[in-house]
């Protein structure tokens, strides 16, 4: 049910400097283009300044360089996203969840699920699987022998946790995560594949959300780590042996291949592909769709791709581009020729 607070109550609750009536009721948040009477907005980037002028928006959340640049009643802070997101928060609080577990969900007599634990519908926990206080297992969710999940935690439908694994306290798993599959390891063998057995585990720490059909491998020898307040989107593939830094942000349908190394505070545009065992250092942004193919050991902003260009534009860039070694030895070439030109002409001006 949607809660309903004054801008006055709202900065008791969540700080901030008020401006204007403190009595504005706020019952939801919305953009600035579409937000209408009752709702409060925010703006955070300067280009979007003139939908200010033109909003319906009961209130606005400002950052101190735009306070003045409305009449309406407004909440002054430092990070007016993280503060609308907080409002969104307050404004739409979870549904109760009534602690128990169904008729329907197999509970192995050895696992150890406490009284304010909720176990959903089809659920299956197995043997030895030790449970913090206040986890939600939703429906149809499968957790394998030896897991443990800390206090918290929160597991959407179809959740799949295999044998072993770690999940951390005040995780959030969104529909269809799995959990501990095996990694993709095989080895040569006269011609044949034979499977390495995956006998690490996947350990993630704390306050780490997970999207939905998102899969991390368990590790082949060590285990998989995903450190404390990661966030990954959708559809993202880690392979075994990563490790993943701590408040790290990944888009969706970013494939990481084995073994590699990425930093903390990293943020990973969507679909963009990370080789196996390279190492990624501390706060890099890589750029959407970009393909990482070598380790980066310095902070920063990095992009791997091209424009696109109509097809038959991009089959003749791509020709270019094959050549293009040639290309920069003729022009070393050219380069030697015009110094030897330019040293004649020295010699003949002297003579």
């Amino acid at each position: 049910m949607k809660a309903q607070y004054s801008l006055r109550e709202i900065v008791s609750k969540l700080g901030g400097e008020l401006v204007g009536d403190g009595e504005i009721a706020i019952t939801r948040v919305a953009s600035l283009a579409n937000a209408k009477t009752g709702h409060i907005s925010f703006l955070s980037d300067s280009k979007y300044r003139s939908s200010l002028t033109e909003t319906k928006a009961s209130a606005v959340i400002l950052a101190p360089a735009h306070r003045d640049e409305t009449t309406l009643p407004r909440i002054v802070t430092e990070n007016p996203y993280a503060y609308f997101a907080k409002i969104s928060e307050l404004l739409n609080p979870a549904p109760l969840i009534q602690p128990g577990i169904a008729a329907s969900a197999v509970v192995s007599e050895t696992a150890v699920v406490p009284d304010t634990c909720t176990v959903g519908a089809n659920a299956v926990i197995g043997a030895g699987v030790v449970i913090g206080e206040h986890v939600v297992i939703g429906p149809g969710c499968v957790i394998g022998d030896n897991v443990t999940i800390g206090s918290g935690s929160k597991l959407e439908a179809k959740v799949v946790i295999y044998h072993g694994c770690v999940i951390g306290a005040h995780c959030h798993l969104f529909a269809g995560v799995v959990i501990g599959a095996n990694g993709f390891g095989y080895a040569e063998d006269d011609g044949r594949w034979v499977k390495i057995p995956q006998v690490g585990r996947v350990v993630l720490h704390d306050y780490v959300d997970i999207g939905a059909n998102t899969t991390i491998d368990r590790g082949a020898l060590d285990d998989t780590v995903i450190e404390e307040g990661v966030k990954l989107d959708n559809l993202i593939q880690i392979g075994h042996n990563c490790r993943i830094g701590a408040h790290t942000v990944i888009a969706g349908c970013v494939g990481i291949a084995g073994s590699a190394r990425i930093g903390r505070q990293c943020k990973i545009g969507g679909a963009a592909m990370i080789l196996g065992h390279l190492q990624i250092a501390d706060g890099v942004t890589i750029s959407p769709g970009s393909m990482i193919t070598r380790t980066i050991t310095q902070p920063g902003t990095y992009t791997a791709l091209m424009p696109f260009q109509a097809h038959e534009d991009w089959l003749r860039t791509a020709a270019s581009l094959r050549h293009i070694g040639d290309y920069a030895e003729r022009i070393r070439q050219l380069e030697k020729a015009m110094v030897s030109l330019k040293h004649q002409q020295d010699n003949i001006e002297k003579n």
